[in-house]
């Protein structure tokens, strides 16, 4: 009997034995799978955690023009005289209206 000589040999032995491990194979398949083909990816959650972030600055953002609407709803109910005054320029025909802004409450504008 005459033994055969395998030609593919010398490239298998090549072969580093880590990449012969079938479970490293696996493990590996898997890691590649999970971080780039995935429906929930790597890339696609740090896209989702970057919009939550930008959607709970703007919910904060929101909250505190809230507030400012609803201290605004108040002082309008309190004196309704100064809101249409100031915000409409409504005057009596006798008179001048002159509105002071005072630049350290004006940061906004």
């Amino acid at each position: 009997m005459a033994v055969r000589n395998n030609p593919f040999k010398p490239l298998s032995n090549a072969i580093p034995a880590p990449l012969k491990n079938k479970y490293f194979l696996v493990a590996t398949l898997f890691v590649a799978w999970m971080v780039f083909f995935d429906k929930h990816d790597v890339l696609t959650m740090f896209h989702l955690e970057q919009t939550q972030n930008e959607l709970e600055a703007d919910k904060l953002y929101y909250k505190s023009k809230i507030k400012e609407a609803h201290e605004d709803r108040v002082d309008i109910e309190g004196n309704k005289e100064k809101f249409a005054r100031e915000k409409y320029y409504l005057q009596k025909s006798d008179e001048d209206v002159f509105i002071m802004i005072d630049p350290k409450e004006n940061k906004d504008q």
